[in-house]
């Protein structure tokens, strides 16, 4: 007769392995799961990097759109050439003021109505 070898798994079951090699299965199976979070993190730190990168694309998009129409404000040096402008606004109307004054002082010396731009008057 022939024997079967016969196996059953059960509570009784002993496996015998190799204390050496149930040390590399424990450190492959770290390994693995060190390496699995590792790669995760990084995953997820590049996301949040490319969604910064897209913030910063729209910011800079909007930037570009906003701040030529002068809706973003302005540069301190166009604030100072901007307040030179008035000043220099100021300026051009107290003497275009003081010129027409001028021009009604001559036309009552010279007794006419009459004084063109340049200061002469009519020939009568």
């Amino acid at each position: 007769m022939v024997e079967k070898n016969e196996s059953h798994i059960g509570d009784q079951t002993n496996l015998g392995i190799n204390l050496k090699w149930l040390i590399q299965i424990i450190v492959i199976a770290g390994f693995v799961v060190w390496g699995y979070f590792g790669l995760t993190s990084k995953i997820t730190q590049l996301e949040i990097e490319i969604l910064r990168m897209k913030d910063n694309v729209t910011q800079n998009s909007e930037f570009r759109i906003k701040w030529p129409l002068g809706e973003l404000g302005s540069l301190p040096d166009d604030a100072e050439q901007n307040m030179r402008l008035n000043f220099v606004e100021q300026d051009v109307a107290r003497m275009e003021k003081y010129i027409d004054d001028l021009r009604l002082e001559a036309a009552r010396i010279l007794g006419s109505t009459e004084v063109y731009r340049d200061g002469s008057a009519p020939n009568n």
